[in-house]
């Protein structure tokens, strides 16, 4: 949250923890809550980073939440300000290639497709750009904002694209419907504030790494899970909250899921069709090779995309 140099390398995710840390926070976090939901369901502050490689590693575990408890839960986005720059030296992370080996590490234990020569081939020297530029397309559209951080992340970790570059940030836009135009007005203006505003609120909420993500209830009551961790961590927080939610059933068929979700990774489609994750993959590599599916193949893994008529 700090330009100050830390102990922690945000950009060296803690496997262990499911976590890229920012260091210790000296807040004083004892003042009473002001984040609640404002109605009968369970607010979600979500604290991430559009390069922030644990929270990729959770998009299996927050499609199938949304899912399941769509109608008990809103989400709240918030961006944390991962790589302010790379005015520091630490971890043993002092410059952008030493993030590439660390990056394959991340998508073999996630098993999600990371493709870290992104850091020797066009390295982002922030990520401040595309988390103002997703303010930006909040201030917008809700729903596309979130369809535009997914296109922002599949182009970091699968197709090496450097997103602190307007070019690439423009193309996410258009690709997801936004007014790209209108984005970078936003993105150079009111943007910025809405976006300070995030890292200040981190702050107070004492925000130490992502993904976080605070669960809070009607009366502020709060439940919170640090880094990247199973299901069941995050359904347990909402059911404290809200012992009546009720489960949603979906229905578990590739074509319902591509409709919903327009790309999927192999863990990902596991985790949402209830198959085993070999099957799945395999499921999705016969769609592929009978051309109704799109696959998308990095040297750490692949995704599946919808082929458009």
């Amino acid at each position: 949250m700090s330009t100050e140099t830390n102990k922690v390398n945000p950009l060296l995710c803690d496997i262990e923890t499911g976590m890229c840390e920012i260091g210790s926070d000296t807040t004083d976090n004892t003042t009473k809550n002001t984040q609640q939901s404002t109605a009968k369901r369970v607010k979600l502050v979500y604290y991430t980073d559009p390069i922030c490689s644990s929270c990729w590693g959770i998009e299996p575990q927050l499609r199938k939440l949304k899912l399941e408890y769509g109608d008990a839960i809103d989400i709240d986005y918030r961006m944390g300000g991962l790589l302010p720059d790379w005015s520091y030296n630490s971890g043993g992370i002092g410059k952008p290639s030493d993030v590439a080996t660390h990056w394959d590490e991340v998508s073999a234990y996630y098993d999600m497709p990371i493709d870290g020569d992104l850091w020797l081939e066009d390295p982002l020297d922030s990520s401040y750009p595309p988390s103002i530029a997703f303010k930006a397309a909040q201030m917008q559209d809700e729903e596309k904002a979130v369809l535009f951080m997914r296109e922002m992340r599949e182009m970091v970790f699968l197709n090496k694209k450097n997103i602190a570059k307007w070019e690439h940030i423009a193309t996410a836009a258009q690709n997801v419907g936004l007014d790209a135009d209108q984005l970078k007005s936003d993105f150079e203006n009111d943007a910025k504030k809405r976006f300070e505003e995030d890292l200040q609120l981190g702050r107070t909420l004492g925000v130490r790494g992502f993904p976080t993500i605070f669960f809070f209830d009607e009366n502020g009551t709060k439940e919170t899970v640090h880094g990247s961790k199973p299901y069941a961590f995050y359904e347990m927080a909402i059911l404290k909250l809200k012992p009546n939610a009720v489960k949603k059933e979906y229905r578990k068929d590739w074509e319902t899921l591509f409709a919903k979700y327009p790309s999927l990774t192999a863990k990902e489609f596991s985790e949402l069709s209830g198959n085993p994750r070999v099957e799945s993959e395999k499921m999705l590599n016969e769609l592929s090779n009978k051309a109704i599916l799109d696959k998308v193949t990095t040297k750490n893994g692949s995704m599946w995309k919808i082929l458009k008529s």
